[in-house]
């Protein structure tokens, strides 16, 4: 995919946020708890062809690094120390430790026992006691009131069943003055990430967590050759 599709991508994209939100809201009411709902267990039915064992070396390759660019993230969330964050399909860990190494409290948040475990064994090996993992259902990020400073989803939102509902959650239990992170793939061929069709574009992305209450949105789609990074209040 060459930058010049990319940009072109990007353009339509931002062009999508323009559209007046009761229009695209109307669409979503009509097919959206459902498309949600079915394009979740689409791409989780999708991950877990993998084993547990295989997605963990996937996740923490250096073909991933090579495009995650894990450095130029943490420089462009801030100073982490001291703040609570929920990282949110943590996965293997691979930003939740990075989030713990930087003096943040971390809250390794998924819904699989496999990954659960592959952290508690990765911060008993580490000895960061900052870090801790929580399971979490398909429909609930399982956040108490205002407990988070940012709640973080890396290549995560697909998979998020119900999505307006589940935000609203999540925007309840983000401090005040706190954001929301959502870093995934643009939609379109690339040689990383889900297939096309499980991916969901940046507009759709913004028409549904305004639906869910968020009304303040930064975007970088310059950042990262692969993945746009919207920042929610």
């Amino acid at each position: 995919m060459t930058r010049t599709a990319f940009k072109s991508h990007i353009i339509s994209a931002l062009l999508g946020l323009l559209c007046p939100i009761a229009l695209i809201a109307q669409e979503h009411r009509g097919h959206h708890g459902k498309k949600g709902q079915d394009s979740a267990q689409t791409a989780n039915e999708y991950m877990h062809r993998s084993s547990t064992g295989e997605l963990v070396t996937r996740f923490d390759s250096p073909e991933r690094d090579a495009y995650q660019h894990p450095e130029k993230v943490l420089a462009w969330l801030g100073d982490l120390k001291g703040k609570t964050i929920v990282d949110i399909g943590a996965g293997s860990g691979y930003f939740a430790f990075r989030f713990a190494r930087e003096g943040a409290r971390v809250i390794a948040a998924d819904v699989d026992d496999g990954f659960q475990e592959v952290i508690r064994k990765r911060i008993e090996q580490e000895g960061l006691p900052n870090i801790e993992t929580r399971k979490v259902p398909y429909d609930d990020p399982g956040l108490a009131s205002g407990e988070a400073d940012k709640v973080v989803l890396v290549n995560v939102y697909h998979h998020i069943e119900n999505r307006e509902a589940y935000f609203a959650k999540v925007l309840k239990g983000t401090k005040p003055g706190g954001e929301l992170v959502i870093i995934d793939f643009f939609k379109v061929p690339v040689p990383v990430g889900p297939p096309v069709d499980h991916k969901i574009a940046m507009d759709q992305v913004i028409a549904e967590l305004k639906e869910a209450g968020y009304r303040s949105f930064s975007i970088d789609v310059n950042l990262l050759p692969y993945q746009y990074l919207i920042r929610a209040r």
